[in-house]
């Protein structure tokens, strides 16, 4: 169930996102930043060969792209969170008036391996914080609230000055890294192409650069080549889909941009020290209660759903 109301581009939405069932492992897509509560449950975020929890009271950051997430009901009870959504538009905006209105001047210096190149985060809520969420999820089980602007740029306002002005953390750093506008329509582009046949020519030429500048901002947000980036999103993709699906080898591939099955099956096993048959294999057997998950398709939500 997601309880949302449709919303002009250059406004905030909130959502309470509300799970009865174990849905498994879901690819979603965000083509806006995150911040949000877990209410209720345990999420699950998958990095690589990393799963982090995210539990009841945890506050929680996710950037731009692809997300490969579970949500855990808990002792018979819904899995229930709250998602507030936004721009650097957005943030910009609210930081000047709380800046101009309110004098709020707002630093970070924090610096950890924990956050600085991972596009998720989260840490227990502070008890404002956690109060603060509490209250908003009152808020939403009233209909007249859905459909007031004004109220809801009050309450992004609000969870803004809550994180901006407490001191330097994860979360705080990951939202005020969030002000730079070019680099959020920068990153769009990448993972808007993450499962298309495109060159990198082609990719640099849509984010208006040369090819040596488009190469050198990649490394810079991604850490990596282009190339290597991009193999690696899909076949991190190809992994979950052999796990929480019933597809062919072949099938998978294609869904993931390696029309070749020889050569997909090549680059996972460079990639994993196994070839998918073999890490399929292997999660069966040491996850017996997976068979049935294997009928339940791994989801792509819409880009514009963005209920994770």
């Amino acid at each position: 169930m997601k309880n949302s109301t449709p919303l002009s581009a250059q406004q905030p939405m909130i959502v309470k996102y509300v799970e009865t069932l174990h849905n498994g492992i879901q690819s979603q897509a965000l083509s806006r930043y995150a911040i949000g509560y877990v209410l209720r449950g345990t999420k699950y975020v998958y990095d690589g060969d990393k799963r982090q929890a995210f539990n009841r009271g945890d506050v929680f950051y996710l950037g731009l792209g692809h997300h490969y997430v579970e949500n855990v009901p808990e002792n018979g009870q819904p899995f229930e969170q709250v998602l507030f959504y936004y721009t650097p538009a957005d943030l910009q905006r609210i930081l000047l008036h709380l800046n101009i209105t309110y004098g709020l001047n707002i630093s970070n210096d924090h610096t950890c391996e924990n956050c600085h190149n991972r596009p998720h985060v989260a840490m227990p809520a502070w008890n404002s914080l956690r109060n603060f969420f509490v209250n908003t999820n009152n808020y939403l089980r009233d209909e007249s609230f859905l459909h007031d602007e004004t109220a809801e740029n009050i309450k992004m306002t609000e969870l803004i000055y809550l994180i901006s002005s407490h001191e330097d953390c994860c979360i705080k750093s990951k939202l005020l890294g969030n002000i730079d506008t070019a680099r959020e329509n920068f990153e769009q582009t990448v993972y808007d192409h993450i499962f298309k046949d495109i060159s990198i020519e082609e990719l640099a030429r849509l984010t208006n650069r040369s090819l040596t500048s488009f190469k050198k901002e990649f490394r810079r947000h991604f850490q990596m080549p282009p190339h290597k980036w991009y193999i690696r999103q899909r076949l991190m993709h190809s992994r979950l889909l052999l796990i929480s699906t019933s597809k062919s080898i072949s099938e998978i591939g294609v869904e993931c941009t390696f029309p070749n099955t020889s050569h997909f099956i090549k680059l996972f096993k460079k990639e994993y020290q196994m070839t998918p048959a073999a890490y399929r294999s292997r999660h069966l057997h040491t996850n017996p209660e997976a068979d049935t998950s294997l009928q339940q398709p791994l989801t792509a939500a819409p880009q514009l759903q963005e209920a994770l």
